[in-house]
């Protein structure tokens, strides 16, 4: 598994009736773009995470000539 900082982590429901979640990648902890993750989910609250088998990196490309507005954690202006 390999993320960048802004991507998506979407992670599967594991029992019946548990929504799927999706959390913004705001660091990569790990070499190469490996596990650990910070997250921040759409509630505001932040969490460390090495992802398993249910979970999917969604990628975010950043349009050319833009800059993040935070470093952190690469959002656009």
């Amino acid at each position: 598994m390999e993320a960048h900082t802004g991507d998506r982590l979407l992670m599967h429901g594991r029992t019946v009736g548990q929504h799927d979640r999706v959390a913004e990648i705001i660091e990569v902890l790990g070499d190469g773009g490996a596990p650990p993750y910070r997250l921040r989910f759409e509630d505001g609250h932040e969490h460390l995470m090495s992802p398993g088998p249910d979970s999917v990196v969604q990628h975010v490309e950043t349009p050319r000539g833009e800059q993040p507005l935070w470093p952190r954690d690469g959002r656009q202006r």
